[in-house]
């Protein structure tokens, strides 16, 4: 059985960056900066936002308002929401990007791999055949082939459409 490993060496600028002493997550919560930020929805209890370090263009995670760092700490209904956001944004995938497939993942914990360990968030990852390439392997690059903007705007307008279809 050949083994594939998940090769990111791009998020090295955000694992040794500079890191601020207050919660990013938290931080986003601000409505007036919703395009800096690149949030793209946002519900009662959670926001969508684009990760700003992807691991593939259209890298998402679903971000609840609550400050936890525990699925059994958050309120049962930004759960709740979380979890149909996870179904909006599979529709919204494969209505925006015809993926074909998509990671979801939550890492709790840095000895699960979170990032930010102190704010539970769920990654969302479109997944294409073949979407891995030589950049990652020879150059120690990732090539992400769309621009945040395009990205934001393409993953807006298809959430908006999955939450409101008649609009």
């Amino acid at each position: 059985m050949s083994k594939k490993y998940l090769y990111s060496p791009w998020r090295i600028d955000y694992i040794l960056g500079e890191k601020s002493a207050d919660c990013v997550m938290c931080r986003a919560r601000d409505h007036a900066h919703d395009e800096d930020n690149l949030i793209v929805y946002r519900g009662k209890a959670c926001y969508i936002m684009l990760n700003r370090f992807p691991y593939n263009n259209g890298h998402l995670m679903i971000v609840p308002y609550a400050h936890e760092s525990s699925i059994n700490d958050l309120p049962s209904e930004a759960w709740q929401e979380a979890c149909e956001l996870i179904k909006t944004c599979e529709r919204a995938y494969y209505d925006a990007y015809h993926c074909d497939g998509i990671n979801i993942g939550i890492n709790l914990g840095t000895a699960a791999g979170a990032g930010i360990a102190e704010h539970l968030h769920i990654h969302m990852v479109p997944r294409w055949q073949g979407d891995s390439n030589f950049m990652s392997v020879v150059a120690g690059e990732r090539v992400i082939p769309e621009a945040f903007e395009i990205s934001y705007k393409k993953l807006k307008q298809a959430i908006l459409r999955q939450i409101n279809p008649h609009a």
